[in-house]
């Protein structure tokens, strides 16, 4: 492309992308933005700095100049907000963003305000809200066309250090229906080099050199957080151990929504392994971010929530409870998210699993006492946490759940890679 094309292409973009697009120095001058460039016949511009974690990596940020590419994404609307500007700092780079006081720019073209998804801690409620906006446009592609391209040339690696179905093929099915492309591990604990002793830090900087984005699940909390920290390019967090799940609390929330009608004013019943189950902790930590939420702990002994996120959800002023009773629980709450019991948490303590196991079970009679508006989550798979007599009943959400998690990381992919 000539200058004065890319110029004219340039000048085309929205004033606010290019506003929150500018880039300043730490010594005040502004960075130079690269002239657009051609990659798959789309028109782009290249911002360093802005979409990767590091300077020194060339991928473009996307902004297609296909009218078709600007109406799919036009429909995101950015919530109201207070233009004070503010200086943010860009982790591992030589320039800040100018951004808001109150919040990023969801504009078109603007990068997405996270290198990487690792905590649900990191979310807010405006970024929430975008993202479940880009789900929804991601679900209309999913469903009303053969497929999208806006990933096309984009390659993503899953580390996988533990057993998954569900999250592992959505990402990949998420990663192909956007026209991007897989290198899978599927067992990386046994079938990679790990097996021979090879260092996490050195697996990431490896794997860093093959792909686009990582996405990792792993047996031990807090090794997404270190994965981040050692690549240069985006690292989604696929389940750290018992840590977080945050991709799975993100489209937990967004079930809900999608559901119940609302986030704020509900009653949320947590259910089962809530000392292990990663996802009841993530998805703790996102209620806390809507207003006048209530919780109930619902546990065995053995597996009560930790204390960290009762300490949490007190300092949020979220009200919570713990309760023996999953029939009264089940009956005031909009929402009874079941999880099972992880006998893979327990090592060799089978008797403390088997004290745990099967106290508390969603059944019909369960089903009798919630009420008509209220639906029953579980993260998947369930042994006989849920009976499946239950599942013909439409108040059964979770296979509705698991497919909306492949709008989510459709929608986490395409943000990560390309920004808003």
């Amino acid at each position: 492309m000539q200058p004065d094309s890319a110029a004219m292409t340039l000048s085309s973009l929205s004033s606010s992308a290019m506003s929150n697009g500018m880039l300043v120095s730490k010594t005040g001058s502004f960075c130079p933005i690269k002239y657009p460039r051609a990659l798959h016949q789309e028109s782009m511009f290249s911002h360093p700095g802005l979409l990767s974690k590091q300077s020194v990596l060339s991928k473009s940020l996307s902004v297609s100049a296909n009218p078709a590419y600007q109406q799919l994404f036009s429909t995101i609307k950015p919530p109201s907000m207070e233009q004070t500007p503010k200086l943010l700092p860009m982790r591992e780079s030589r320039c800040y963003s100018l951004g808001t006081a109150k919040q990023p720019s969801f504009s078109l073209g603007v990068k997405f305000q996270l290198d990487d998804v690792i905590e649900a801690q990191q979310f807010d409620r405006d970024i929430l809200n975008a993202i479940f906006e880009v789900a929804r446009e991601m679900e209309r592609i999913e469903k009303n066309s053969p497929g999208s391209q806006i990933l096309k040339g984009y390659l993503m690696a899953t580390l996988f250090y533990e057993p998954s179905t569900r999250t592992r093929l959505s990402f990949e099915s998420a990663m192909k229906r956007l026209g991007g492309e897989v290198l899978t591990t599927e067992n990386a604990r046994e079938f990679s080099s790990a097996a021979k002793g090879e260092t996490l830090e050195d697996t990431i900087r490896t794997v860093e050199g093959y792909a686009d984005i990582i996405v990792m699940r792993h047996f031990e909390s807090g090794a997404a957080r270190r994965a981040a920290s050692t690549a240069s390019i985006p690292v989604i967090n696929a389940g750290d151990g018992p840590g977080q799940h945050p991709t799975q609390a993100l489209l937990d929330v967004y079930t809900i929504e999608r559901e119940i009608g609302k986030l704020d004013g509900i009653t949320v019943g947590l259910v089962g392994d809530l000392a292990n189950g990663r996802t009841v902790r993530s998805l703790a930590y996102l209620l806390a971010k809507y207003q006048d939420v209530k919780i109930y702990f619902v546990a065995p002994d053995v597996v009560k929530m930790k204390d960290d996120i009762k300490d949490y959800l007190t300092s949020k002023g979220v009200e919570w409870e713990e309760s023996s009773d999953l029939m009264e629980v089940a009956s005031k709450c909009d929402v009874v998210y079941q999880t099972r019991i992880q006998r893979e948490r327990f090592s060799e303590r089978v008797d403390l699993y088997e004290e745990a196991r099967g106290k508390y079970i969603v059944d019909t009679s369960v089903m009798k006492v919630l009420q008509k508006h209220a639906v029953i989550m579980h993260p998947l798979p369930r042994l006989d946490e849920i009976t499946v007599d239950v599942d013909g009943d439409p108040r059964a959400a979770y296979f509705r759940q698991a497919k909306n998690g492949l709008y989510i990381r459709m929608a986490l992919l395409k943000l990560l890679l390309l920004g808003w």
